[in-house]
């Protein structure tokens, strides 16, 4: 009898392959989707919405605004490169003119440390004037008196130009190469065909290499105090 009741409340044994193939089957079954639109709060559904939305006005093309620049396409920007248009290449490598005032000089600005130098160069015989002094009196060190007149050596004008200037800040070294770098310059604007020669030779650079400052705390910009250990 006992056995008899626990039969009765026992479930049904179902086998396992009956099962896993149930649970596929209900995954595999898709639910069927509603296609009425659900109505929204103002009581209009969001078909009928999309429906009454007024239709976008059509992009106008830039060529058919008028004032307006054509777009250019890919093809156009290959066709430059290939050199198609040839009137920006000619311009850029057109020929430079020579910058001469009513007397026939040239000007140049020469910048070295904190000195600044206004240089002007003229046809002479080669004469070298500094803040109304000959470049042998103003600049006594043979090595300062070299350096002002390696762009006229390198262009071969040593004995066909002259040279007047000023200067100011900094000291002789400073003012030496400001007015090199000056000259360089201004022989670039009054002979535009010197300018290969005095830029490979670097005479047309200006020198950016300074004196480090001092540092709080410091001896010098780097130099730290001694260290005692006793």
């Amino acid at each position: 009898m006992a056995d008899d009741k626990n039969d009765d409340k026992k479930p049904d044994a179902v086998a396992p392959e009956a099962r896993s193939s149930s649970k596929e089957g209900a995954a595999r079954t898709p639910r069927p989707r509603s296609t009425t639109p659900r109505p929204r709060a103002g009581g209009e559904s969001r078909g009928a919405a999309r429906t009454e939305a007024p239709a976008a006005a059509p992009a106008v093309p830039a060529a058919a605004v008028p004032g307006a620049a054509p777009r250019r396409t890919l093809t156009d920007f290959r066709s430059l490169r290939a050199g198609g248009d040839a009137a920006p290449a000619a311009t850029e490598n057109a020929p430079r003119e020579a910058k001469r005032d009513a007397k026939g000089r040239s000007y140049g600005t020469g910048r070295r440390k904190n000195a600044i130098a206004r240089v002007w160069v003229m046809p002479g015989a080669g004469k070298i004037t500094i803040n109304g002094r000959e470049s042998t009196t103003y600049f006594a060190r043979p090595v300062l008196r070299m350096m002002i007149g390696q762009p006229l050596l390198a262009s071969q004008r040593a004995t066909e130009i002259d040279v007047w200037c000023t200067v100011v800040g900094g000291g002789l070294s400073g003012q030496a190469g400001a007015v090199r770098h000056g000259i360089s310059r201004a022989l670039c604007n009054f002979e535009p065909a010197l300018r290969p020669v005095l830029k490979s030779g670097g005479f047309l650079t200006r020198d950016s290499r300074v004196v480090e400052r001092k540092k709080y705390g410091k001896h010098k910009a780097r130099r730290s105090t001694q260290f005692s250990k006793r």
